[in-house]
C-alpha cells in the first residue's frame, strides 16, 4: 500500500484526500478561501478517523505547490512540512498548473492553457501538451488580444481554471475552447502517486512554494 495524503490549499476551492496507489480513497474539500488555515488539520484529521487509518500508515505526503494564493501556499506546505518531519515521511510536490491540466487532459486536442486568476488582467498560466508534458513553464501572463495567438495559429488549445473568463473579452479563436472544471482531487491523486512511484521526493528543508509573483504589501503612509 502506497497511501499518499495530498493537500492542496493553493485556490480558492482547498482540498485533502488519501489515495492509495493513485485511486482516491476519500476526499474533504473547503469552499471558504478565508478559511483554509483553520479547516485544514481538522478535515485531515476527519479523513484519518473515516477511513480508520492513521498517520503512522501514511508513505508520503504531497502537497499542491502554486501558484496560487501566497497565504493558502504558505498554509499548506507549512502543514506538509510539519507532518513530513513528525513522521519522518517524504515530502512530495506537484504543480498546481500541472494538476489543472492533468484533470483536463482527456478533452484536450492539441495543447492545454490553465490558467489562474492573478487580478487585474494577469494570471498565472503553463502551456502543456495533450499529455500535459510541459511545453512552457509557469509564469505570469499579461492577457490581451493577441495572447497565445502564436500556439493558435497551428494548434488548439484548451484552457481552463479560474483564468478563463478573461478569455471572451480579449479575442474568440475557432481553436480557443474553454473548459468547466470540476474536482482536481483525482488528478493530483494520480499525479502523486507517480512522482512516489519514481521516488521524485522534495527536500523538506529548503522547498518553498511557487509563488512567481513576489509577494507585495503596500506601505502605509504616516
Amino acid at each position: 500500500m502506497n497511501l499518499i495524503l495530498n493537500i492542496d490549499t493553493a485556490l480558492e476551492t482547498a482540498s485533502v484526500s488519501l489515495a492509495n496507489n493513485g485511486e482516491v480513497i476519500m476526499s474533504n474539500s473547503n469552499g471558504q478561501q478565508k478559511d483554509h488555515a483553520a479547516w485544514l488539520h481538522p478535515a485531515v484529521n476527519d479523513l484519518l478517523k473515516e477511513t480508520g487509518f492513521t498517520v503512522g500508515d501514511l508513505a508520503a505526503i504531497a502537497i499542491s505547490n502554486g501558484p496560487g494564493s501566497y497565504t493558502g501556499l504558505r498554509v499548506g506546505l507549512a502543514a506538509a512540512k510539519g507532518y513530513c518531519y513528525a513522521l519522518n515521511k517524504p515530502l512530495i510536490t506537484v504543480g498546481t498548473l500541472e494538476i489543472m491540466a492533468w484533470s483536463v487532459k482527456e478533452q484536450a486536442t492539441d495543447l492545454i492553457c490553465p490558467l489562474i486568476d492573478a487580478r487585474r488582467m494577469e494570471a498565472y498560466v503553463a502551456v502543456y501538451d495533450k499529455m500535459v508534458v510541459e511545453k512552457i513553464p509557469p509564469h505570469v501572463e499579461i492577457l490581451n488580444e493577441n495572447s497565445f495567438s502564436i500556439f493558435l495559429e497551428t494548434s488548439a488549445i484548451l484552457f481552463c481554471g479560474s483564468g478563463i473568463k478573461k478569455i471572451p473579452s480579449l479575442f474568440r479563436h475557432p481553436e480557443a475552447h474553454l473548459a468547466e472544471m470540476g474536482t482536481t482531487v483525482p488528478a493530483f491523486a494520480q499525479l502523486s502517486s507517480n512522482r512516489f512511484i519514481g521516488k521524485k521526493f522534495a527536500d523538506v528543508a529548503y522547498t518553498e512554494p511557487l509563488y512567481i509573483k513576489e509577494f507585495f504589501t503596500p506601505l502605509r503612509s504616516n
